[in-house]
């Protein structure tokens, strides 16, 4: 739960964005306990950031109004002219537009919640989520809301963001490519070789941000695979790092609006995958994917789902502070 306590120094965009990121935790808990399941600690840890992308960072299009996903047509080929991607969410393409990409698809949820708060896609399209036929997958492909390439394993997506970079590069494009990854999926050679190749190619219109918050499927990434310090680590492949508070809006939007120096640009973000949602502490170090053990447990869940949105609807509102 966040106190209910407004700093009268926050902007009036800031204070939209931390209501956007709530929103995106509570839309992402209600499907977690609808489906008895669900990726729930990611967007614990990464709400702040995909609500400072949408409504501050990101220059992109934006659709006339939100738009109602529609049903898969088939994979991309020549035999199937009739094959979209996700990236109609993301408006037109044009060579000063920002294109975003998701890398770790686990946090499609998320990426869903997003779009809808940021007046992108239909509230009621979360309604096919996960059903035969539907484009809301759980792990979203290329032709899944606001996404338009395929990252479902960890570590690729980093790979074809920055070939995407080096292509809009060469044709003096203006758009930046943004990309989202999570902390695990940087263990991979994968990721560091794209590092490398950006840090060769001097990619400076990619900007990537990383969701620190320690945990993957088995467990501690300290206790996996270590990574850390990571901030040097990436700084010695020649890239331009920042370590940030991942909760902070005003340190994601000012990172993310800084002037290319000819470096690639990575904002790590240290994060807390049971923010705003307690009781996710007692699943410790197994947060990964949430599936509740018997009825008993998920009726726990409902409860705190109740009380968040008792709180919310009695004006608490978000200053990014935790009690």
């Amino acid at each position: 739960m966040i106190k209910n306590k407004i700093d009268e120094q926050m902007t009036p965009l800031q204070q939209r964005i931390y209501e956007a990121a709530e929103g995106i935790r509570h839309r992402v808990m209600e499907h977690t306990i609808k489906n008895n399941g669900g990726y729930l600690s990611q967007a614990c840890s990464a709400a702040e950031i995909f609500a400072t992308l949408y409504l501050d960072v990101l220059h992109m299009g934006m659709p006339e109004q939100p738009l109602m996903p529609g049903s898969f047509l088939g994979v991309p080929g020549p035999e199937n002219p009739n094959h979209l991607t996700g990236s109609a969410f993301h408006g037109i393409k044009a060579p000063e537009y920002d294109r975003f990409f998701l890398s770790p698809t686990h946090y499609s949820l998320v990426l869903y919640a997003a779009l809808i708060e940021a007046g992108r896609m239909d509230v009621k399209g979360l309604d096919a989520f996960n059903k035969d036929g539907s484009v809301v997958e759980m792990i979203g492909a290329d032709h899944s809301p606001g996404m338009e390439i395929m990252t479902g394993s960890l570590g690729q997506g980093i790979s074809q963001a920055a070939g995407i970079a080096l292509g809009r590069k060469m044709k003096k494009e203006t758009g930046r490519v943004v990309v989202f990854l999570s902390d695990g999926e940087c263990q991979s050679g994968q990721f560091w070789e794209a590092v490398q190749a950006m840090s060769y190619h001097k990619l400076d219109n990619m900007l990537a941000y990383v969701d620190i918050n320690g945990y993957q499927c088995d467990g501690k990434t300290t206790t996996v695979m270590n990574i850390e310090p990571f901030d040097k680590r990436l700084e010695s492949f020649g890239a331009r790092v920042f370590r940030i508070n991942g909760h902070d809006v005003n340190a994601l939007a000012e990172s993310g609006k800084l002037k290319p120096d000819g470096r690639p640009t990575f904002i790590l973000c240290d994060t807390d995958p049971c923010r705003g949602v307690d009781i996710l502490k007692n699943r410790i170090p197994k947060l990964h994917y949430v599936r509740f053990n018997n009825e008993e447990e998920r009726e726990q869940y409902r409860e705190v789902f109740q009380n968040m949105m008792d709180f919310a609807g009695q004006g608490g509102k978000t200053n990014g502070d935790t009690i």
